[in-house]
């Protein structure tokens, strides 16, 4: 089967490979060391575990990083490190994206330190690459495991994955044995996990990173336009119904919005950091000719793997230049005791000092229910609409009935008292103004 690079890369031009002496034998002097390297070689008519190069994706000319997983196994040692942090040298002078195609088992143990060292070097270049505001793409390839997956693959700013490849820090034959083929080790569960942004089926990859690159490289530097309103023109005629309103079922909800509001998007998925929240939808999209990322929520309470995601959406637009547009709609944080464990509080600390530190322009649109700090949290500081069919509340009625000790017959008169309607928060400068259609 061709190689990944041979699938979706035209006019791949090969780069000269940096020079690496260590003897024949390696820094190790390892026996029979560069025998196996010289067999690999052989079997593969490459001279190291890594082929970089530039090349073109759909209209966009990258940096590629490919791994041939036939020279031992993919693994890192001085001479793959050599060559990828050249590669990186080249994406930065050449002010191109890095698209890194990984199949590979880890370190090589015939150099030993020399070569676990080389995950350092590869860190260093991603964050190189992050300081210059360019974007990084890892495909995963089966296996994708050990310290290529802990550096180049789960630092990528958006990491696609081929359906069936096995994922994880620890390779196979390392693994306790009863344990060797979890499911965990798997693509899919990363998937679930929130390490990886998508499942990529072989034969779309082409097309899908093409449209992430165009995506990830397409912003400016002007605000997000506020969305129209797709829901009642009209306000509601007092504060409980107002509420009710944004509990209907059939009201829009942030998918209408976001089909409504771009030509074409892709999302990422999850915190990085094993949580996945579906009713926080996060990603970048195209709308007349330019790339803003958004983070969406859908109506339901929102988790700290969902604060999560919206951050690193936020600061993944930060670094590339890229506008963001949230749209506001959940009856507050999530309050339970798994909310808690998973650290809620910290979340939310950390979606609020980043949209504040935030210098690319944020534009939000509340869309629905606007419950307390769980729905401030998503909002821009200086940029924030509502539809006319939406409130926005220091907290529920309900809730407010119950902390004050009232009969639930009191909750309409609460919903008044809080002067949650559109026209009210106008008024009180708490919004910039009501969308309209």
């Amino acid at each position: 089967m061709p190689s990944l690079r041979d699938d979706v890369v035209t006019d791949f031009v090969p780069f000269p490979a940096p020079p690496v002496d260590h003897g024949r034998d390696g820094p190790l002097d390892w026996p029979g060391y560069g025998a196996q390297r010289e067999r690999a070689e052989k079997a593969t008519n490459v001279s190291e575990s890594v082929v970089c190069g530039r090349g073109r994706l759909g209209d966009h000319e990258a940096v590629v990083v490919c791994f041939e997983f036939g020279y031992l196994g993919g693994s890192i040692g001085a001479g793959t490190g050599a060559r990828i942090a050249d590669a990186f040298d080249h994406a930065v002078d050449s002010n191109l994206a890095v698209v890194t195609f990984i199949s590979s088992g880890g370190t090589r143990m015939q150099e030993g330190m020399v070569a676990l060292r080389q995950l350092q070097v590869l860190a260093h270049q991603c964050v190189r690459l992050r300081e210059r505001g360019l974007p990084h793409i890892a495909v995963l390839d089966d296996p994708t495991t050990g310290g290529v997956w802990a550096t180049l693959g789960s630092s990528a700013d958006v990491v696609l994955a081929l359906p069936g490849a096995q994922v994880a820090f620890a390779g196979r034959r390392v693994r306790a044995g009863a344990e060797a083929d979890d499911p965990a080790y798997t693509a899919e569960s990363h998937w679930y996990a929130g390490q990886v942004d998508e499942l990529v089926d072989r034969d779309e990859l082409r097309d899908s990173l093409a449209e992430w690159l165009s995506l990830l490289r397409g912003g400016s530097p002007e605000p997000a336009e506020v969305p129209r309103a797709l829901g009642f023109v009209d306000e509601a005629p007092d504060g409980w119904q107002a509420v009710q309103r944004t509990r209907d079922p059939q009201r829009p909800r942030a998918e209408a919005y976001l089909d409504d509001y771009f030509e074409v998007r892709r999302n990422i998925s999850g915190d990085r950091a094993g949580g996945v929240d579906c009713g926080m939808l996060c990603g970048i999209g195209r709308r007349g000719g330019r790339s803003i990322a958004f983070a969406a929520q859908t109506g339901t309470r929102t988790t700290p793997a969902g604060f999560r995601t919206a951050t690193r959406l936020v600061r993944l637009a930060e670094r590339l230049g890229l506008p963001v547009l949230t749209l506001v709609d959940t009856p507050g944080a999530a309050a339970d005791p798994a909310a808690e464990k998973a650290g809620v509080g910290p979340a939310l600390s950390e979606l609020f000092t980043t949209i504040a530190a935030a210098e690319v322009p944020i534009t939000t649109l509340v869309i629905g229910e606007g419950g307390s700090g769980g729905a401030l949290a998503v909002c821009s500081t200086d940029r924030l609409w509502i539809t006319p069919d939406a409130y926005f509340s220091v907290i529920a009625p309900e809730m407010a009935a119950a902390i004050l000790k009232q009969p639930q017959q009191d909750v309409p008169d609460l919903a008044h008292m809080l002067k949650l309607r559109p026209t009210d928060l106008l008024r009180l400068g708490v919004v910039d103004g009501i969308a309209g259609r």
